[in-house]
């Protein structure tokens, strides 16, 4: 159960809070405030998922990054090559001037994948990532 209210401040982009405006309106939540718990709900049961899961899994790794942020195109680069025991394939692909998605299939030890999530996830120029487990006891 949730304990009181605690009020807080955060800056963001005006294109983000356009968009997340729009979002919301269309969803129907009443305010900002009731979209922003559940958003930080859903974040947070994600990583909580992610940090429940254990041994050897297999899955997908899906990243949207903006190239012209000066090095994130090669630290992802750096990161796969150090990661490279737990990296069975990987695509990429250009989404528009800016944007590219790289797809990253892994296998092995979920431990060594958390550290490759976490280490792209605090990555500068990643916009948004997102880990799905494909398949839970490797055979």
């Amino acid at each position: 159960m949730e304990e009181g209210i605690t009020r807080i401040g955060v800056s963001l982009p005006k294109n983000l809070l356009d968009d997340f405006d729009r979002i919301i309106k269309n969803r129907g939540y009443s305010s900002r405030s009731e979209a922003i718990r559940d958003a930080i709900r859903g974040y947070i049961s994600d990583y909580k998922w992610l940090e429940s899961e254990k041994g050897d899994v297999i899955g997908v790794l899906v990243v949207v990054y903006d190239h012209r942020v000066k090095g994130v195109s090669d630290a992802i680069i750096s990161l796969q090559h150090q990661f490279a025991s737990i990296i069975s394939s990987n695509m990429h692909i250009h989404l528009s001037e800016e944007q590219c998605l790289e797809i990253i299939v892994v296998k092995g030890n979920m431990e060594e994948i958390k550290k490759l999530v976490d280490r792209i996830s605090a990555t500068r120029g990643v916009l948004n990532h997102k880990m799905i487990t494909a398949q839970k006891e490797i055979q």
